[in-house]
C-alpha cells in the first residue's frame, strides 16, 4: 500500500510525503516493511518544476499543527534521485501495488519518475485500487479504524487493514495457483 501527501492534486504537484506498507490481504497480519520518505521540496519545486496549490497549501496551514508540522517540515528531507532509489528498492518482489485511488498516488508518482527520466518500478497492471474495494463494503472500514489522517504513512498502514479486513468480509481466499 502507497500513499502519498502533497502541495496539490494534479500530476504535477510537488509530494510532500510518501508512506508505505506490504501485507498480504489474505489475512490479519500487521503490515510490515514500512517505508516513510519525504522528498525536498525546493527541490522539486526548481529543477523539476512540480507545482503547489495555493488552496492545498492554506489547507495544510488549517490542518492539526501536529500533521502539518511533520508534512510540511524540512525535517529528514531527501534529494529526490534518492526518493526514487528508495522507492525502488521497497518495490522489489512487491506483485501488487494498492492505493486509494491511482489516478492520485500512482499518477502523481509517473508523472514525478518522469521528471527524473527514470522509469516506474511497476507496470500498470500491477496497480490496485483500495477505494474501490471498499466501496463494496456495507460501511467504509476506514472509518472505524483509522487514526493520524493525512500522515502517509499512518493512512497506508490503515488503508492495508482496511483491504484486509474486506477480503476477509467478502470471504475472498488466496488464489491457489498451480
Amino acid at each position: 500500500m502507497i500513499d502519498l501527501e502533497t502541495l496539490g492534486t494534479s500530476q504535477d504537484t510537488v509530494v510532500l510525503s510518501l508512506g508505505a506498507v506490504k501485507f498480504s490481504p489474505f489475512n490479519s497480519e500487521d503490515p510490515y516493511d514500512a517505508l516513510y520518505i519525504k522528498p525536498d521540496v525546493d527541490e522539486q519545486t526548481s529543477t523539476l518544476n512540480r507545482t503547489v496549490d495555493d488552496a492545498t497549501l492554506a489547507w495544510w496551514n488549517n490542518q492539526p499543527p501536529e500533521i502539518s508540522d511533520e508534512a510540511l517540515s524540512e525535517n529528514d528531507r531527501i534529494s529526490c534521485a534518492e526518493f526514487i532509489t528508495q522507492l525502488n528498492r521497497w518495490c522489489v518482489g512487491v506483485d501488487i501495488l494498492w492505493c486509494q485511488g491511482p489516478l492520485f498516488d500512482y499518477a502523481i508518482l509517473e508523472d514525478f519518475y518522469r521528471n527524473m527520466e527514470q522509469p516506474c518500478a511497476w507496470h500498470y497492471w500491477q496497480i490496485r485500487d483500495s477505494r474501490t474495494l471498499f466501496a463494496l463494503m456495507p460501511k467504509d472500514p476506514r472509518k472505524d479504524i483509522q487514526q493520524q489522517l493525512h500522515n502517509a504513512l499512518a493512512d497506508a498502514y490503515f488503508q492495508a487493514q482496511c483491504v484486509q479486513l474486506t477480503y476477509k468480509h467478502l470471504n475472498i481466499e488466496e488464489p491457489a495457483y498451480d
